[in-house]
Formats: C-alpha cells, sequence, structure tokens
C-alpha cells in the first residue's frame, strides 16, 4: 500500500510538470466545475445484482488543475431499502483524484474531445444511519471510470457515466486483515451532469499555448526592436513636419494680416505728334500751320489728364547761341497759342528748347515745333481688380 502511494504521488508530480509545459496562464479561480449525479448501487458478491441494487444520488465540485489531473469533492447518499431510523442507508463523502486518459495518451489539443475517458481514486468517510445503539464510521476508497461526453460547442456541459467500486476499508478487517475485500464492497453506477464554469480566458477549458523556441524568441524580439526604432523615426518625422506646419501657419497668418498697400499704376499713352513748321529765321506760326496747333488742343480738351510737351528745333544755319534763342521760342509760340486761344492750363503744357535738330535729313526740316501729348490714366492696383 505505501509502494502504491509513493507510485501515485510521483506520477502525479511527473503529469503537473508535463502539463505546465502544455498550457500556461490559468488562475486558482479557473476550470472549476460541479455536478450532479444520479444512479444505483448494489452488493459487489453474494447478492443478486439487480435486485439487490438501490438508488443512490449525489453532487460533486471538481477543480482541474491540469488538462490530465484534477481533483474533486464528492458526497454520495444511498437511499434506504431496508428500517433505518433515516431515510439513507449509508453515506460517503470522498475526495477524488482524476486522470484524463486521453489527453495522457494522445495529448490535449487546445480543447476537450467530444468523447473522454477518465480514471478516478480517492478516499473518503463512510456513515452507516443503524437502528439501536448508534451509527457506524469507517473510510471508504473508491476506484473508478468516468465515460464523459463533452457538449456544446463551448464545451460547457458534460454527460458522464460513472462506474465504480466503493470499499468499506474497516469492513472484517480485524479478521480477514484485508482492506481491498470484495465482500464489503459495493458496485455504484451513475450517470452525471457536470457544468464547467468560464475561466479567464473566455472559454470554459484550459487554452493550449505555443511553445516558442529560443530562436524563434530571438526573432520576434528582433522584429520588435525593428518596429519600435521605425516608430522613433516616423515620431521625430512627424515632429518636424508638425514643426513646419506651424511655421507655415504663421507665414500665412502673416500674410493674411498683412497690409498691402494700394499702388497706382501710371500708363503713357502716346498720339501721334503734332509737328508745327517754321520760317528761317522766325518763330511766329504761320496761318498755314494753326490746323495743327488746333489738333494739339482738341486732344488737350478731350482729355483732362493729359499733357503736352513742346519741344522747339532750329536748323544749323547761325550761331549756336541764336539756334538755341529761336527754338525756345518757337516752343513758347505754340504754347502761347494753346494757353491764349484755346484756354489750355499752361500747368500741362511744357516748352523747351532744343537748339539745332537732326530728326531729319533736310536741314530745312528741322526748323519745327514738336508737340508730343501724354494721355494719363490711373489703373486699379491688383488688390483692388
Amino acid at each position: 500500500m505505501k509502494k502504491i502511494a509513493i507510485l501515485l504521488v510521483f506520477t502525479l508530480g511527473t503529469f503537473i510538470v508535463n502539463a505546465q509545459s502544455v498550457v500556461e496562464g490559468t488562475k486558482l479561480t479557473d476550470n472549476w466545475s460541479v455536478g450532479v449525479n444520479a444512479g444505483g448501487v448494489t452488493p459487489l458478491t453474494h447478492s443478486a445484482f439487480f435486485k439487490s441494487m438501490r438508488p443512490a444520488f449525489g453532487v460533486g465540485v471538481s477543480k482541474q488543475l491540469t488538462p490530465i489531473f484534477g481533483l474533486g469533492f464528492q458526497g454520495m447518499g444511498y437511499i434506504n431499502t431496508t428500517p433505518s431510523k433515516t431515510s439513507f442507508d449509508a453515506s460517503d463523502v470522498s475526495l477524488l483524484g482524476k486522470v484524463n486518459l486521453m489527453n495522457l495518451f494522445a495529448g490535449y489539443k487546445g480543447e476537450p474531445r467530444l468523447f473522454e475517458v477518465e480514471a478516478v481514486a480517492g478516499m473518503g468517510w463512510l456513515h452507516y444511519y443503524v437502528n439501536g445503539d448508534g451509527d457506524q464510521n469507517t473510510w471508504s476508497t473508491r476506484l473508478g471510470l468516468n465515460f464523459n461526453f463533452n457538449l456544446g460547442e463551448s464545451k460547457a456541459w458534460t454527460l458522464g457515466i460513472k462506474p465504480a467500486i466503493v470499499y468499506d476499508m474497516q469492513g472484517t478487517y480485524p479478521e480477514t486483515k484485508s482492506r481491498f475485500n470484495a465482500n464489503n464492497a459495493g458496485f455504484e453506477l451513475t450517470a452525471g451532469l457536470t457544468y464547467h464554469f468560464k475561466t479567464s480566458n473566455g472559454t470554459h477549458h484550459f487554452a493550449k499555448v505555443r511553445v516558442y523556441n529560443q530562436a524563434e524568441i530571438d526573432g520576434l524580439n528582433s522584429s520588435i526592436n525593428a518596429l519600435r526604432s521605425e516608430v522613433n523615426n516616423k515620431d521625430g518625422q512627424i515632429s518636424n513636419a508638425n514643426q513646419r506646419i506651424n511655421g507655415l501657419q504663421e507665414e500665412l497668418e502673416a500674410c493674411r494680416t498683412k497690409v498691402v498697400p494700394v499702388e497706382t499704376v501710371v500708363k503713357t499713352a502716346r498720339v501721334p505728334e503734332s509737328i508745327i513748321t517754321f520760317r528761317q529765321g522766325k518763330s511766329s506760326v504761320d496761318a498755314s500751320q494753326l490746323p495743327n496747333v488746333e489738333r494739339v488742343a482738341s486732344y488737350l480738351k478731350k482729355y483732362a489728364d493729359s499733357k503736352v510737351v513742346i519741344k522747339g528745333y532750329a536748323s544749323p544755319e547761325g550761331s549756336v547761341e541764336v539756334n538755341a534763342r529761336i527754338a525756345a521760342a518757337r516752343a513758347e509760340a505754340v504754347k502761347t497759342i494753346l494757353v491764349n486761344k484755346y484756354k489750355i492750363s499752361a500747368s500741362r503744357i511744357t516748352a523747351e528748347g532744343q537748339g539745332v535738330g537732326d530728326m531729319f535729313t533736310e536741314p530745312d526740316w528741322n526748323r519745327v515745333s514738336i508737340c508730343t501729348i501724354c494721355l494719363l490714366y490711373t489703373s486699379p492696383s491688383p488688390r483692388d481688380a
């Protein structure tokens, strides 16, 4: 018996170590379940199997430590079919150990299979309710199998068929010196329904965790570091872009608030020049030249903002001083007619003597006054357009 107990402890330790390499991240509050059982129990020997069977029912609470190994606490009651002071012949309260044989030999796939087999072993307190002087207390051993059907997509419910042999370990031990005596045992057959509470991983069972080797871990760390470096570079680019955006916004705001002076653009449109000729040595305007003077006056009257520049010239005969005086006199003669006869403001007329002229190849043709009319107008600036 002692060797068996040592073997069980060693096996349990092996299961736990093995399971820890398969699943991780479970908490103490994970993988709990509660269930109810109902069925019958009958003596293992010296009795008709079905004729001696009496009803049995119970409740239990279990904690699955790994996908292979679990612990349970179960209470069973056996309905009285003989005279007794209670409704029960006996009750059995046991601490159970469970081994999932499917996961042990075939491995855990990440969720319970549709059909699984558990080996169950446990010890407990067996109490007989007896008429007379007092009840009887002993201790029990339970050995059995659970044939489990895991139901639903989430595997939250389990329907189980649970055959077991329950030994009265005290029984006739003083006489037979045997604890596991079939004459002091009962065969129990029950069906049970178990509900598995939701775990911290969001399911009703263990979540299988992929095991990475060191090369994979190093590769993932390198990828993470590379991504972090890219993020830092992007952060720097974003910071530079934000600074540039702020600078552009400041420039835009400065442009919006900047006062742009209104510029007046003066354009000069020239009309054909009017030429008044003079006789040699004369500065008076002949009657034949008055139409040319009137032409200038008409322009000045039509365009009130216009002005005229009169430049007088002389032919090369004579001295420089004489020619300069005659050239100025010829320009003043035209100005005088415009002012006196045509009432043109003198401020709009500029008369200048230019001395000897060289505009024409024939010297005599240079005895002229040339009137250049300037039409002045102001165009709006682009801001006002």
